[in-house]
């Protein structure tokens, strides 16, 4: 083998990275993997001498950590560049959830406003390396964005199955004007994950969904801006939404190697948090893994709105190396703590704040102490989804919006007890 290849996660099958594949032969997933040794012999200086750089390459949050990435020659990136995203400490939401020191790592900052570009700069430009006539995936808005926006810039076609009818307006806007071809599929995401497999396979299309390998290796570097934005300390705890299980699946393999590479010297607890209506792996937690559950999934969290995540087996290795914990909210629960996050000015979708009333929740059941140190990730932008700003139970802007005459005294009249 070269110095990557693509190897199954159960029998270990090794298959050249050239080759079109995302399952082995035996049905398991795939890994990108590289000769053992290989980050330790790549020192957290040169990443960090990036960040002072002016070249697309070094400022990507993801290509700056290319040599662990991907290799191509920088010239074969497709990027934005993505990434570099903010680290935000808010004391009102420290005081929300019960812990201090707590930070929240923003991937709605990303070009398409969510982490899938992240993962999506990797597949395509795999895409591309691969001389691939066409792109897709299944989607429920974020995956189709991003994948609609990479593929424009390498001018590659773009495909996306989306659940016809459940993707938010923001996300369906996006997806069309990067110019893809939207199929809106008479199912929920599950189906349109069932069918764009299958067409896929049949009509020669490259698959970009994070049973895709590539995507993974993309997204692990989440983890390792969130460390280098630290300075290279771990946290206690890496909090996030889990739908898909792409980003746990990620967050295990990135902390796995940024472990053996001596980046950091100890291994932050990942809390994957789904939402109690599209809860199979948290079910799964529950049982210690005995089941692979399904289900018909629903949830505001659209996001995250999926019933049968393709990365199970991944996410739960990470799970398990990790010594993590999967843990659920209910939908009103994940709206308290996303009003509580867009009302400290930083703002996400619904998705998103599963990631902070999941670690409310731990912390009232003892799970989390008050003084472990919790990185929070944010997944997406708060304007992915609107209809939920607006009109989501419970909420009534009304107060909020009022037509008045242009006069100073309707002004006036209307800041009354305000100010």
């Amino acid at each position: 083998m070269t110095a990557e290849w693509l190897e199954c996660i159960a029998c270990h099958a090794q298959f050249a990275s050239t080759e079109v594949r995302y399952t082995c032969d035996c049905g398991a997933l795939l890994s990108l993997e590289r000769p053992a040794g290989f980050a330790a012999k790549l020192a957290t200086r040169t990443f960090d001498a990036r960040l002072a750089s002016r070249d697309d390459v070094d400022r990507s949050g993801v290509w700056r950590f290319r040599e662990a990435v991907l290799d191509v020659p920088t010239s074969a990136i497709v990027s934005h560049p993505e990434g570099a995203t903010r680290l935000y400490r808010r004391p009102s939401l420290s005081a929300y959830a019960g812990v201090e020191p707590l930070a929240f790592k923003h991937e709605g900052e990303n070009p398409t406003g969510s982490f899938k570009d992240r993962g999506m700069t990797v597949a395509v430009t795999q895409a591309v390396r691969l001389g691939e006539r066409a792109v897709a995936c299944a989607s429920t808005g974020n995956t189709s964005s991003s994948l609609a926006a990479y593929a424009a810039q390498a001018g590659t076609r773009a495909i996306v199955f989306v659940p016809a009818g459940k993707i938010s307006l923001g996300k369906l806007a996006q997806t069309l004007a990067y110019g893809a071809l939207c199929l809106n599929v008479r199912g929920d995401f599950d189906a349109a994950m069932r069918l764009v497999n299958k067409a896929c396979a049949k009509l020669d299309i490259y698959l970009l969904n994070s049973i895709n390998p590539f995507r993974i290796e993309g997204q692990k570097t989440i983890v390792w801006e969130l460390l280098q934005d630290r300075g290279w300390r771990a946290p206690d705890w890496i909090a996030l939404p889990a739908g898909n299980l792409g980003n746990t699946s990620a967050f295990g393999k990135a902390l796995r190697e940024a472990l053996e590479g001596g980046w950091i010297d100890r291994v932050p607890r990942i809390a994957a948090i789904q939402a109690s209506g599209a809860n199979p792996f948290s079910r799964g937690f529950a049982e210690d893994f005995r089941t692979r559950h399904r289900m018909k999934a629903e949830t505001i969290a659209s996001a995250i709105r999926i019933g049968d995540p393709v990365s199970w087996d991944k996410a739960r290795a990470a799970i398990a190396e990790t010594h993590g914990v999967v843990g659920e909210v209910t939908d009103a629960e994940l709206l308290e703590a996303k009003r509580a996050i867009d009302e400290a000015g930083i703002g996400c979708e619904p998705a998103s704040a599963c990631s902070l009333a999941g670690v409310r929740k731990l912390r009232a059941a003892g799970t989390i102490r008050p003084s472990d140190d919790v990185v929070c990730v944010l997944t997406g932008h708060v304007l992915k989804d609107p209809d939920v700003v607006l009109h989501a139970p419970g909420i009534d802007r009304s107060s909020q919006t009022i037509e008045i005459d242009p006069t100073v005294a309707a002004v006036e009249a209307a800041l009354a007890n305000r100010l």
